[in-house]
């Protein structure tokens, strides 16, 4: 089923791609996609929204801001009925929001109203939450806040890593696209507003947000190794000056003989760290500089952080 309705896309990683790629599938009329230019201090392991709309011939726009009154005069002649933001890096100014008289919509990755701000998906497994999802809001002037469209739940393996969560998360944001996108186009967008009470905001995470406090229990740990592993930057600590990241490990209990304080070194074949409730099984870790010496060991009785 095609629709006739003009929309305007900004979108950014693999949701964005996704949600790209079903409306394009769809025959939907997209007048232009924003995005990012690809950071290259980041590692870019999700597909280009850029290179999907290019090779469906949609004219593509990268600008640093979106406040130059000659983009929002643009969009203006685009004269888009919807604008969804899919993944979307920065707030989209108050003025573009008014523009399509159908309305403006985001894809969040959380179950809102928990979970608001950057990274959801990280800070959800941080916290050991066993669900999360995605999430459809109309868009309003303060950061996914507007009332919700609608909402697909997915789980959180006890194992899960933040890939394993994004990719269900991406998932799920495809199938609450494609139950609303026609009653959307067709001005019936339902509104359910959130619940300020239960809302809950979080910021964005920095490769220095990464250091293991070992004075946290053993599963603490395992959600913070499991939420920064690969293709994220990694959980580190550091010892004797040295920087190693921790990819995967494990919470073991220890014997009464063998409490440390936390931060200890309890075992080093295999690794192991005291924490505060017993140890945590270093499984995988790399040192941070590829150059690092191979006289580097870890010491028994020594206290890294």
């Amino acid at each position: 089923m095609t629709s006739s309705a003009r929309v305007l896309v900004f979108g950014y990683h693999e949701v964005g791609y996704r949600c790209l790629e079903w409306l394009l599938s769809r025959g939907v009329t997209v007048s232009a996609v924003f995005t990012h230019e690809d950071n290259p201090q980041e590692r870019i392991w999700f597909r280009s929204v850029a290179r999907l709309a290019r090779e469906a011939g949609v004219p593509v726009l990268t600008p640093p801001s979106l406040k130059d009154a000659a983009i929002v005069a643009r969009i203006r002649e685009w004269r888009p009925d919807v604008i969804y933001s899919f993944y979307y890096r920065n707030m989209i100014p108050r003025e573009i929001l008014a523009i399509p008289p159908r309305g403006a919509f985001n894809m969040h990755g959380s179950l809102l109203p928990r979970y608001r701000g950057r990274v959801p998906v990280n800070w959800a497994i941080i916290h050991g939450e066993r669900q999360t999802g995605a999430t459809l809001h109309h868009m309003v002037s303060r950061a996914d806040a507007g009332d919700i469209v609608d909402q697909e739940a997915c789980p959180i393996g006890q194992d899960d890593t933040a890939y394993d969560v994004f990719l269900k998360v991406t998932e799920a944001a495809v199938k609450v696209l494609a139950r609303c996108h026609d009653a959307i186009v067709a001005g019936r967008a339902p509104r359910r507003p959130q619940d300020e009470g239960q809302a809950t905001t979080f910021g964005a995470r920095g490769p220095e947000d990464g250091r293991i406090d070992w004075d946290r229990d053993g599963a603490a740990i395992f959600n913070f190794v499991r939420a920064l592993t690969e293709p994220y930057p990694g959980a580190f600590s550091v010892v004797r000056g040295e920087r190693f990241l921790v990819w995967w490990g494990r919470p073991v209990a220890l014997a009464a003989g063998e409490r440390r304080p936390p931060g200890s070194v309890v075992s080093t074949e295999p690794l192991v760290v005291a924490t505060r409730d017993g140890g945590f099984r270093v499984d995988r870790f790399d040192w941070a500089d590829p150059g690092a010496p191979e006289r580097r060991k870890f010491i028994m009785g020594e206290r890294i952080g």
